[in-house]
């Protein structure tokens, strides 16, 4: 009996070393569309809202991006042990090499796993095919019912050079703190004429908070401004539009937004033009 005792302890502890699993974690190759990315494209940028928690493994996420491969892709609600599987499938599976880059802001242990008295990291992180430089991560002052905040970084898309930031803002029906978070993050964005901004806004186009917004940027969605909102493609099952692509001092080209059965939000990417003249 004490032999058995011994190797039941043995294993939970294997278990808490190794981490949950969870399903599509296996290194088995996962199908692409027919009209999949061959590689990365180089003007390209995407951001997608991984959900969290929900049980959806690494690999099946990689593939999801592996499907339009883009330059730079911002993820929000990401943990950084599954980030780095991500990555790891990206380029194991799919021979796209990404470079890493987090925004942590808490450590959770029921969002990320870990041990209890280590658990994991948890915010955003941006994939770039190209080096990253100057990383800022930023914690906002009152992150609403969960702390939140942003990151930004310098790399390259499209052969130039730009800041991207990649946010999650607080949580519906936080109107105000949102509010003050965009001003936040719209103070340093307005330092640069050529800027990318990747994220969870929480807040549908018209909605007052995304104004500062709005006054420094476009969304790659042409069709999508405050006075029409109406016309704006949903990006969430709930039929909102949450994520955005705000462009300032960069054309898009074109869009597409993808629904997926691994998250509660869509995945939403964006091929970039020329540069304009500073904003």
């Amino acid at each position: 009996m004490p032999l058995l005792a011994g190797a039941a302890i043995l294993a939970l502890v294997c278990v808490a070393l190794v981490g949950r699993s969870a399903p599509g974690d296996d290194l088995s190759g996962r199908s692409l569309p027919a009209d999949a990315a061959g590689d990365v494209v180089p003007n390209r940028v995407m951001t997608w809202n991984l959900c969290n928690p929900c049980d959806t493994g690494a690999a099946d996420r990689a593939a999801q991006i592996a499907a339009y491969a883009p330059q730079v892709v911002g993820l929000q609600e990401a943990c950084v042990r599954d980030v780095e599987k991500i990555r790891d499938h990206l380029e194991n599976l799919y021979g796209l090499v990404y470079h890493v880059a987090y925004g942590t802001v808490l450590r959770n242990w029921g969002r990320c796993g870990g041990m209890p008295w280590s658990p994991g990291g948890y915010g955003q992180a941006v994939l770039s095919a190209a080096p990253m430089t100057d990383l800022v991560e930023v914690e906002y002052p009152d992150g609403g019912s969960e702390d939140r905040g942003y990151m930004a970084v310098t790399t390259t898309v499209g052969g130039r050079t730009v800041r991207v930031f990649n946010t999650h803002l607080a949580e519906r029906r936080q109107e105000a703190v949102r509010a003050e978070q965009a001003a936040v993050l719209a103070a340093e964005v307005a330092r640069h004429d050529r800027a990318i901004v990747l994220g969870d806004f929480n807040a549908v186009p018209d909605a007052p908070e995304l104004g500062r917004m709005w006054a420094l940027a476009e969304d790659a969605d042409p069709r999508c401004r405050p006075s029409s909102a109406g016309t704006c493609e949903p990006t969430t099952d709930w039929h909102s539009k949450f994520d955005y692509v705000f462009l300032r001092g960069i054309t898009p080209l074109a869009h597409r937004v993808r629904s997926t059965p691994y998250s509660d939000h869509h995945l939403f990417h964006a091929d970039l033009g020329p540069v304009r003249n500073p904003v």
